[in-house]
């Protein structure tokens, strides 16, 4: 992707930085707006978004929910973000799987002897075994960092992913869709209707070497289903959808979720927090989705969701 890319973002600074709990309470006031990444600050944070539009609105709400801080609009480039990331982002060990940034890929070859390439995945219960997935951070598309994308891929290792076709709705940098990949997965088509998130995606599947079972599609999630009938004859609906959203989209696609699930399948569903886990799983049920116990880390939610019929 192109480092000449300037995305819109807010400076929230406080007088006071508050608690993380309630920095939680802000980011979820905004949530609506559809904030694409977040950096801390010393006194505050710096939120990214997709257009100034929705920069703009964001700031109307924090300011209302709390009039002592001040919203600053800005212009950062793309790769000015990745450059000073570079030099703190470290590895996210889950269960087997690592994911890291291309420049530690060497330490971790020499220290551990782990695998950075397109071997096969680890054997099933071989807790001795990791796999490596190198992602090239790029603001707004998912390091692995964030506790939902931790929690997806916490869950994809409980699941018997081999030999399953797999979708990955809003796929970002791609991290879930290789970590399908590199789990045994059949095939795993990979969704967005971001241009800029596919163009990491695709970096990353090539860094992975895992092409050969990723296809990324640019498209809506209503046009899903469309899309995959067209290209494969026969194949609307998958045995496992990846949906690591937000509450709000998560409870209004219940139905286009549930119809992409095959009968005997199942959805990750994450992306919200506790206090949303009634209005997400009563839109699942009422799709035709049954919830398993969900998991959460530092108030976000994931869970699985099974489809009998």
């Amino acid at each position: 992707m192109s480092s000449s890319r300037l995305y819109p973002a807010l400076d929230v600074l406080w007088p006071l930085r508050p608690d993380d709990e309630r920095v939680e309470i802000f980011l979820a006031e905004i949530d609506e707006e559809h904030p694409i990444g977040v950096e801390e600050l010393v006194t505050g944070l710096r939120i990214y978004f997709a257009n100034p539009t929705e920069r703009g609105r964001a700031a109307v709400r924090l300011v209302a929910l709390e009039p002592d801080l001040t919203c600053e609009p800005l212009e950062v480039e793309d790769g000015d973000w990745a450059a000073r990331s570079q030099a703190s982002l470290e590895p996210v060990k889950v269960g087997r799987l690592i994911v890291a940034p291309p420049w530690r890929a060497a330490d971790l070859e020499r220290d551990a002897g782990h695998n950075a390439g397109g071997e096969a995945p680890p054997r099933t219960g071989d807790a001795d075994s990791s796999t490596v997935i190198l992602i090239q951070p790029s603001m707004g598309f998912g390091t692995g960092h964030h506790a939902s994308t931790r929690l997806c891929l916490q869950l994809l290792q409980q699941l018997p992913v081999a030999g399953l076709d797999v979708l990955d709705v809003g796929t970002g940098s791609g991290v879930l869709a290789i970590a399908a990949a590199r789990l045994g997965a059949r095939a795993v088509v990979a969704i967005d209707h971001d241009t800029d998130a596919l163009a990491a995606a695709r970096d990353n599947v090539v860094l992975n070497d895992a092409g050969e079972r990723i296809e990324l599609i640019h498209a809506d999630l209503d046009a899903v289903a469309g899309l995959c009938r067209e290209r494969h004859p026969g194949t609307e609906a998958f045995d496992l959808v990846l949906a690591n959203l937000t509450g709000a989209a998560l409870a209004r696609n219940a139905h286009v979720l549930a119809a992409l699930v095959r009968p005997k399948g199942a959805l990750v569903a994450s992306g919200f927090q506790s206090e949303e886990i009634p209005s997400v799983t009563a839109a699942l049920q009422s799709a035709g989705l049954a919830p398993a116990a969900p998991t959460e880390e530092d108030g976000w939610v994931a869970g699985v969701f099974l489809r009998f019929s």
